[in-house]
């Protein structure tokens, strides 16, 4: 990915400025509406950037070091430790937009467990709150993303203000 040495990018400036190279006038932050969508569509034709990248919300999941740090329209405000798999278990690698979100909701599969502030993302992969934060920063689980009750309550609440659709998760070794 390319970008600013802390791995994040500013998608309205870059679409602004490929829509003033184009010869259209608006941008995104001054409302030019069509405009800086149709610039922003260019570039990720173009592969200048990725559709993660075009997203509102970024959930980057780092498997190697068991954090995730989320940005809000390029700008990072969030960084939170978690777990995923632990060994004899995948968390799958991968870009992918959330499926289905559920406020409460309790595992089918693993004892009924409570999983708060659900966000799946892949089949039954999901994001979501652990009470077990004692165990976050380390691999811990069947495959999910398990969070601090608080810190999932606020990805819940991004995805749910900004859409699924404008909201991408990375999750990468």
């Amino acid at each position: 990915m390319t970008g600013s040495s802390a791995g994040f990018r500013s998608i309205e400036g870059a679409a602004a400025g490929a829509a003033n190279q184009a010869g259209t006038a608006g941008s995104c932050a001054a409302g030019g509406g069509r405009a800086a969508m149709a610039a922003l569509a260019l570039l990720l034709l173009a592969g200048l950037f990725s559709p993660a990248e075009a997203a509102a919300v970024v959930a980057r999941v780092d498997l190697s070091s068991q954090r995730m740090t989320v940005s809000v329209n390029g700008v990072p405000r969030y960084s939170w430790a978690v777990s995923t798999a632990r060994r004899g278990y995948v968390t799958p690698t991968g870009v992918y937009r959330p499926q289905r979100l559920y406020r409460e909701y309790y595992s089918r599969k693993y004892y009924n467990s409570p999983m708060p502030y659900s966000i799946f993302y892949s089949g039954g992969y999901a994001i979501h709150g652990s009470y077990a934060v004692n165990q976050l920063g380390a691999p811990a689980s069947h495959g999910c993303i398990r969070l601090h009750p608080s810190s999932a309550a606020t990805l819940y609440s991004l995805v749910r203000t900004y859409g699924r659709g404008n909201t991408a998760i990375v999750i990468t070794r």
